[in-house]
């Protein structure tokens, strides 16, 4: 299982933006099939977006739709999570997730995901 680590979470207003990024520490990462996940607290996790290995797929929870954008770079094994029009609601852990050997599907339950970040805090103040 390999950890993955994100970066760029912090504490912005409504209707700020703000970009996370995980780096994936393996070599096969264009074998990866990607995701977000975020949970608030007291709440249960949630998926936040998610791209396939090739990229060519996204998934979108309906929350965050037209707001946030998934994106993955095969040059520095990154996938970066673009969020714009931030509201409060929003404020969460934010988690890297992988899945080794997917295809073109993009899944939204934890259960297929078997690398996972330490997490991110994202903030947002009214």
């Amino acid at each position: 299982q390999v950890t993955l680590v994100e970066s760029g979470g912090g504490l912005v207003q409504a209707g700020d933006s703000l970009r996370l990024s995980c780096a994936v520490p393996r070599r096969n990462f264009g074998m990866y099939g990607m995701a977000w996940f975020r949970q608030a607290t007291g709440s249960d996790s949630e998926f936040v977006a998610g791209i396939s290995r090739s990229g060519g797929h996204t998934r979108y929870a309906d929350s965050v739709k037209g707001r946030f954008t998934i994106s993955r770079a095969t040059g520095n094994n990154t996938v970066a999570l673009q969020m714009n029009s931030l509201k409060t609601e929003d404020t969460a852990v934010y988690y890297c997730a992988g899945r080794l050997g997917a295809g073109t599907e993009v899944f939204e339950a934890r259960k297929y995901y078997t690398d996972w970040g330490r997490g991110t805090q994202v903030t947002v103040s009214s």
